[in-house]
């Protein structure tokens, strides 16, 4: 596999996710809402061009250079593919969710990250709505994580598809049958779980950090259960009658004075 095909297939599996997540949302809409498509993809256009600016996929590369050095984890521990596959994907999960929990517990990663929970209009776009100093942030760990497990570039490709396609699910504005949703919930990451995560509420907005598992946050003791049924006031707590976050305001909100 070259830098090429892994950038291809990674589109192409991303560009599925959001046509399945739009189908449902108008389908089986859990909410009538505005959305705020100015800022939201305003962000993801800056964050597409700066990613392929300065790291492009830098993540395969470096899988790929650690297989050809035998450097990393399951690679000194010489993990056979079919269960170096499934830890590497597995593990670089659990760091995504220690991660997520930093960026809500450290007040200057949380500068960067309420741009994120400051749209009020919870829906699929809400995926892309990152502040591009937040990815900058985030580009290190997960290269550290890469290299220190020894993720194999095909683990590296079914960690980003998987993950990218939950992250862009997970935030649909979208119900799904009940039964479905309660299965659902007990392994993944559910809409209505990650909904949850969004609430102003201070309680609820510092649970359900993680991305694909559920585990994470029903092993670590911050997972609260919900489901579809439920209504959730969306936002950043305390930001009830504001304005919708211009794309420069959502650019300078973490150098702003608060």
């Amino acid at each position: 596999m070259t830098e090429a095909s892994f950038d291809l297939l990674r589109t192409l599996g991303l560009a599925a996710a959001l046509l399945a997540g739009l189908a449902l949302e108008h389908f089986a809409p859990h909410t009538q809402l505005a959305r705020p498509w100015r800022t939201n993809l305003g962000l993801w256009l800056l964050d597409a061009l700066l990613m392929r600016f300065v790291c492009g996929a830098c993540g395969f590369a470096l899988a790929a250079w650690c297989a050809a050095h035998g450097f990393g984890a399951l690679h000194a521990a010489h993990a056979p593919a079919w269960l170096a596959l499934p830890l590497g994907a597995l593990a670089l999960d659990a760091v995504s969710y220690f991660w997520h929990r930093a960026n809500h517990r450290v007040a200057w990663l949380w500068r960067f990250h309420r741009v994120h929970h400051g749209d009020r209009a919870f829906q699929l776009t809400t995926a892309l709505r990152f502040h591009p100093g937040e990815l900058l942030l985030a580009l290190p760990v997960r290269l550290a994580a890469i290299a220190g497990l020894g993720v194999s570039p095909l683990g590296v490709l079914v960690f980003e598809l998987v993950f990218g396609a939950m992250n862009l699910l997970e935030h649909g504005n979208f119900d799904l049958p009940r039964g479905a949703e309660r299965a659902l919930a007990r392994v993944l990451v559910t809409p209505a779980l990650h909904r949850l995560h969004h609430a102003r509420n201070l309680l609820d907005l510092n649970s359900n950090f993680g991305t694909i598992l559920s585990a994470w946050d029903r092993a670590l003791g911050t997972l609260r259960p919900t489901d579809s049924g439920r209504l959730v006031e969306t936002g950043l707590p305390g930001s009830a009658g504001e304005r919708e976050m211009s794309l420069s305001r959502a650019l300078a909100a973490p150098f702003a004075r608060t």
